[in-house]
């Protein structure tokens, strides 16, 4: 129960909505340059991750293999350190009050996935 507070609180407050808004303009981006369309699916797996993050983590994909490493080291330099930067600042904001420790502690979950994002796949928390 905590957890769907948490995540309806995200979505109206820590902006769940906003970040979910740019990775799926990310995506469209993507899409259109047929040769980023991987970066596209990995930045809508970001959208839906960064709409419902509690109760969610990001774990390796088994079978990831060294094209998508390969891959993420692009994403790192076009896109990826620019979005963890923007994390981290936003989860920084966030923990200055005690209300937004949680949503800053979203901030900083998402920053591995959005700075290495192919070869991820967001499960269930235990």
């Amino acid at each position: 129960m905590i957890r769907f507070v948490l995540n309806v609180l995200w979505l109206l407050f820590g902006g769940g909505l906003v970040l979910a808004a740019g990775y799926g303009i990310a995506a469209l981006i993507c899409f259109v340059l047929v040769i980023t369309i991987p970066f596209g699916v990995a930045s809508l797996r970001l959208a839906v991750y960064s709409l419902w993050p509690f109760g969610r983590t990001v774990v390796p994909r088994p079978g990831a293999g060294i094209a998508s490493g390969l891959a993420n080291v692009l994403w790192v330099v076009l896109a990826g350190w620019w979005l963890a930067l923007t994390h981290i600042i936003a989860g920084i904001t966030l923990c200055l009050t005690i209300i937004g420790i949680p949503f800053g502690i979203a901030n900083f979950k998402l920053v591995p996935a959005a700075f290495w994002p192919l070869g991820r796949e967001v499960v269930d928390a235990p």
